[in-house]
């Protein structure tokens, strides 16, 4: 809550107004003249109450509900002008407030829902908001869970972007998520940023490692069994990458059938767009076209980033065949198009890749 260390007549006016209080019923609740209340408003900040009106206001403050506490601060910083700075800087906050507690996990959710559709500048403002707010040492047990669900997030916000590694990457995000985690004894959590840092490691080619961490994850008692579920999805999208096709499908439809149980749309969807690049590293073209129609074809593609990996893959199979090269070109750059538009810069890196072992040039490196 808020704490005044020196009241002026510009502090009092403000708790009147987050009280919603005329100054004839303020007065009356402080058991003051309304003459002297009057005087408050008139001369603000140049004038002081006395030491014992003072312990009043502070009485008065303090039993104030979060509402009128977030009321009284928003007020003081709107009316604080450049000669009321002195007088601001006497108001501080012991600390995060349950209020601002509240703001925060609502605005968690609003980053959710702004990076499934990669909404980019809005997820990474309201992620800053908090983040540049707070340090960690500041903050108690629920703070610094908020604090490492930010950082997660901005992980999935850097990798989305295609900042893979480095100071500003998903790596590092991701990390310092899970070193906060494991402070707090969150080990389901742990386990998931451990399944997020094997995805960085797959993206920046690194693939043996993540197929490794993969196949520990897979048969985590840590992790739901979706996450146990996606891991063994991912284990077979590394193998394939590295060329161990038949055994990634077999992983793949293994995924594919837990998610079919368990009633994930999405995530089944995404089993048969990989299916579909297993399926085409081995020739079989018929079947890669049949997983990837059904991945089309099931309603999932909601989001631009759905979207660009489906027209990938899609893409990727009808260039491995020269009668359907031309219409592979042409899903790709609408692929390109709208990874472009989105600033999804790893996808727009394995569009290039594509066309490059299209034509029998090198692709671009990940970073």
């Amino acid at each position: 809550m808020a704490t005044v260390h020196h009241w002026t007549g510009l502090e009092a006016r403000a708790l009147r107004l987050a009280l919603r209080l005329s100054v004839r019923a303020f007065a009356e609740r402080l058991g003051l003249a309304v003459a002297t209340v009057s005087k408050w408003e008139k001369l603000l900040s140049t004038t002081e109450p006395r030491p014992d009106t003072q312990a009043i206001l502070d009485t008065a403050l303090g039993r104030a509900d979060a509402s009128v506490h977030l009321r009284f601060e928003t007020l003081l910083s709107e009316m604080a002008g450049p000669g009321q700075v002195a007088a601001g800087r006497r108001v501080t906050a012991s600390g995060p407030r349950a209020w601002e507690y509240e703001s925060w996990t609502d605005d968690l959710d609003r980053a959710v829902v702004a990076l499934s559709r990669q909404n980019f500048t809005f997820a990474d403002s309201l992620l800053g908001r908090w983040l540049n707010r707070f340090k960690a040492t500041e903050l108690d047990d629920k703070g610094l869970y908020l604090y490492a669900r930010s950082t997660a997030l901005l992980g999935d916000l850097k990798r989305d972007q295609g900042a893979v590694l480095g100071p500003l990457s998903a790596h590092h995000s991701y990390a310092g998520a899970r070193s906060i985690f494991t402070q707090l004894d969150i080990p389901r959590r742990v386990a998931q940023l451990d399944l997020s840092l094997a995805v960085v490691a797959e993206m920046s080619g690194d693939l043996e490692a993540s197929a490794r961490t993969y196949e520990t994850l897979a048969v985590d008692d840590r992790l739901s069994r979706r996450d146990r579920a996606r891991a063994r999805l991912w284990v077979g999208t590394a193998l394939s990458k590295d060329g161990n096709h038949d055994y990634a499908t077999r992983l793949m439809q293994a995924a594919t059938r837990e998610f079919e149980d368990l009633t994930e749309p999405d995530d089944w969807s995404v089993a048969q767009q990989k299916l579909a690049l297993a399926r085409r590293g081995v020739g079989d073209l018929t079947q890669a076209l049949h997983f990837i129609d059904i991945a089309r074809s099931s309603g999932s593609a909601d989001s631009p980033m759905q979207r660009v990996r489906l027209d990938t893959a899609h893409g990727h199979i009808l260039l491995s065949d020269a009668a359907t090269r031309d219409d592979g070109l042409r899903v790709l750059g609408r692929a390109a198009q709208t990874a472009a538009q989105y600033g999804l810069v790893h996808q727009l890196r394995s569009i290039d890749s594509v066309r490059a072992s299209s034509e029998g040039r090198p692709g671009p490196r990940q970073r």
